[in-house]
């Protein structure tokens, strides 16, 4: 696997030769000087052109960076939505190649005009400068996780998340009791799951001074949970099978119930003890239902 400082030169050396590169930057982990650094780390790279479409129609010039195992072109995929509304796809300001190469690494390349760069760079935080031919990136901040830190909640918003949590658990029960596991999953990880994260991230953030980020997409739950918390958590995944899916519903609930409960007392929000018990009970009596036939109820 090539090294870190090669694929650097790499990168640099292709934007030192080539007079449409004229400035690069980067994002991501690997300007976090907080991140773990691991071989699978990407390389979140952005090459301000004078020209975009030049390198997208003759890709050539992208063999210079290896052997692909493979490559994809999210703007070209994202092509066949720019009927929808909203939808805004103009790849001749802007245009990304994800590369993973055969030695394992991965270069995420997105093409840029000045334009469009002087319209976005500098608002995430984890941006770093690496090369600018004619001082054209203004000038920021070293480069800081502060964007993900977790944020300490409002009342507001710890009430529509306990809210939205247990509201949605009757719709994994409802899912269970019919035997529709892909539904019921989608409504556990996909939405309830959302709300039980965020209240887990509260209360990391609260344990830290709200001075830490939990990682992209939580990650680092298991490094700021303690030992009893996160085997709890643990236990909120299951498989497709009804009776351990029910197991874990009432693991998060429980989870949950916790965790909330420490956040509101900390911050004197009102926990809402009694769409909890309401709802656990309700829980509880769906699944001593027998389960619903393919012939009827």
């Amino acid at each position: 696997m090539r090294s870190e400082q090669e694929m650097y030169e790499l990168i640099l050396g292709v934007a030192r030769e080539d007079e449409r590169i004229r400035a690069v930057y980067m994002n991501g982990s690997r300007t976090n000087p907080k991140a773990r650094k691991d071989m699978f780390q990407d390389y979140d790279i952005v090459y301000v052109v004078t020209d975009v479409t030049t390198f997208v129609k003759d890709q050539q010039w992208l063999s210079v960076f290896g052997e692909q195992l493979m490559m994809q072109e999210p703007d070209k995929n994202d092509q066949v939505c720019a009927h929808i509304p909203g939808m805004n796809v103009d790849t001749n300001e802007c245009y990304a190649f994800l590369m993973l190469f055969a030695d394992g690494n991965r270069i995420d390349l997105r093409l840029q005009t000045k334009e469009a760069m002087l319209q976005e760079y500098g608002k995430e935080s984890l941006t770093k400068s690496l090369l600018d031919k004619d001082r054209c990136l203004p000038a920021i901040p070293a480069p800081t996780d502060r964007d993900y830190v977790v944020k300490q909640p409002t009342a507001e918003q710890f009430f529509s998340c306990c809210n939205n949590f247990w509201w949605c658990s009757q719709n994994i029960a409802k899912g269970l009791w019919r035997d529709e596991v892909p539904y019921a999953k989608y409504m556990f990880e996909q939405v309830v799951r959302v709300d039980l994260d965020e209240v887990v991230s509260w209360w990391i953030g609260w344990k830290h001074g709200f001075s830490i980020s939990t990682g992209k997409l939580n990650k680092d739950f298991k490094k700021y949970l303690s030992d009893s918390y996160w085997e709890m958590y643990q236990q909120t995944y299951a498989d497709g099978d009804i009776d351990r899916m029910w197991e874990a519903l009432f693991c998060a609930c429980d989870l949950f119930r916790t965790l909330a409960k420490e956040v509101a007392a900390a911050f004197k929000f009102v926990y809402e003890t009694a769409d909890d018990e309401r709802m656990t009970k309700y829980l509880q009596g769906v699944r001593a239902l027998p389960l619903r036939t393919a012939t009827g109820y």
